[in-house]
């Protein structure tokens, strides 16, 4: 069975439009750099994570190096630091002609070290040398940026897509043959026509999203062309939030949030939701074209509406 999945035009007033990013920009106003790091900083790897260790890998630090296992295994701190500060420099910070700041290196070694000496890099079956693979190198890399970012004085802004800047819930009009829940709340609270139901975790959420006296409209962001651009191991992704909501927090305007509905996180998932709350945020924020944002992970599908509860509880006080 198909289903037409649309926006209502009777709903315009539903409407939720949202920014199109692509990227972001650092807007520092000294080259003093300092680093906050949080949980969401640290990086764990396993055996799984680069493959059978018995494999003499290509492609670490430095073009036509081998290493190889035992290699990993002697590496001393200070060797690790320097590569991992090396990554982040060639990576991060360029100029706008696209040369490495090599002036920020003594400082970006020094928070590499941290990094390290605090415990951030969790190996498990696996030498600390590990984290110079390639992947895991970059992964590490985009911790510590985000770690800068949030510890420096400047702010971040989003870049919008020149071509494209703006969606909106205006544009959703596609067949699906996936389950899905027709939006019948009244008064109605979404411009969408039907919630696409890929979990039940999701289907749980729409209805407390129904149902909350505060929600003002909300839509599963399906076909809308909502998404938020991560680094993942030095690979530009695009991240799709669950849902989109517009929320009365006693603000002068309505608060814009992303949900999303996830239990078990791996490395990846914490990418995305690190750089949604750490650059996308306030990049967007920084913008004031598209009013204010949050956003919000919900983890355990038995206590949704009570940790929806809290949550809007928590942004009402912090609109006051």
């Amino acid at each position: 069975m198909s289903t037409r999945v649309h926006a209502i035009k009777e709903r315009g007033e539903l409407e939720i439009v949202f920014p199109r990013v692509s990227g972001y920009r650092r807007d520092l106003p000294s080259e003093k750099l300092e680093a906050v790091f949080t949980e969401d900083s640290r990086l764990e790897i396993t055996p799984a994570d680069i493959g059978p260790t018995s494999v003499v890998m290509e492609g670490i630090v430095g073009a036509g190096v081998t290493i190889t296992p035992q290699v990993l295994e002697r590496l001393r701190p200070s060797e690790i630091s320097f590569n991992l500060a090396k990554h982040l420099l060639y990576a991060h910070f360029r100029d706008d002609e696209g040369f490495p700041k090599q002036h920020l290196f003594p400082q970006i070694q020094r928070l590499a070290r941290r990094w390290l000496d605090e415990g951030y890099l969790v190996t498990k079956g696996v030498p600390v040398g590990a984290i110079l693979y390639q992947d895991q190198l970059a992964r590490a890399a985009e911790k510590i940026d985000i770690a800068l970012t949030r510890g420096g004085d400047g702010r971040i802004i989003a870049v919008l897509d020149p071509y494209n800047p703006k969606g909106s819930t205006h544009h959703v009009n596609f067949i699906t043959s996936k389950a899905c829940w027709a939006t019948g709340a009244r008064p109605p609270k979404s411009h969408i026509s039907h919630v696409v139901l890929d979990s039940s975790w999701e289907e749980r959420l729409a209805l407390t999203l129904e149902g909350h006296p505060r929600v003002l409209a909300y839509a599963k962001n399906q076909a809308m062309g909502f998404d938020i651009p991560y680094l993942d191991s030095g690979t530009m992704r695009r991240y799709v939030p669950d849902f989109l909501v517009r929320l009365d927090d006693g603000g002068k305007a309505a608060l814009n949030l992303a949900l999303e509905v996830k239990g078990l996180r791996d490395e990846n998932d914490k990418a995305k939701a690190q750089t949604t709350r750490e650059l996308w945020v306030p990049g967007v924020n920084a913008l004031g074209g598209f009013g204010r944002w949050a956003y919000a992970e919900f983890r355990d599908w038995s206590v949704m509406d009570q940790d929806f509860a809290v949550l809007v509880q928590r942004l009402v006080g912090d609109a006051r």
